[in-house]
């Protein structure tokens, strides 16, 4: 299992938003060379970041990104979401995504739904909090 790039680039954009001090904003290509991301995919990137609630944008000279929150309330799973949608990891977990075998119950559901779950878990619990420890 792999993370998405997008993922793994909307998880690099909000780390280098959340170590902005606040009121401070981190511009397309401030954020691009800091994090090595592709400009015209961090654009696409931040719109979903923006439209997802994760980051707010500010148009003008001294405009760009910021987060939208206190970074200790934003987590990994938010982010990842944000970019993607929600998280599912196997058909099982989608909504009429599981196919059941002939004896009408499908044997690995429960292991997936499992799995999932933890994972979540997990990316809820990581926050981005620890990053902004310079921000004022």
């Amino acid at each position: 299992m792999r993370l998405s790039r997008k993922s793994d680039y909307a998880l690099r954009a909000v780390r280098y938003c959340s170590c902005l001090p606040k009121g401070a904003f981190g511009s397309i290509r401030s954020i691009a060379e800091a994090e090595a991301v592709p400009r015209e995919f961090l654009a696409k990137i931040l719109k979903d970041l923006t439209s997802g609630g994760i980051l707010v944008s500010f148009r003008g000279v001294t405009g760009g990104y910021a987060v939208t929150r206190d970074p200790k309330d934003i987590s990994f799973l938010d982010v990842i979401e944000a970019v993607n949608g929600p998280l599912q990891i196997n058909l099982c977990t989608e909504p009429g995504g599981c196919r059941p075998d002939q004896r009408g119950g499908c044997y690995m559901c429960d292991f997936w739904k499992a799995q999932e779950k933890a994972w979540k878990k997990l990316l809820s619990r990581q926050h981005f909090g620890k990053y902004a420890k310079g921000r004022r």
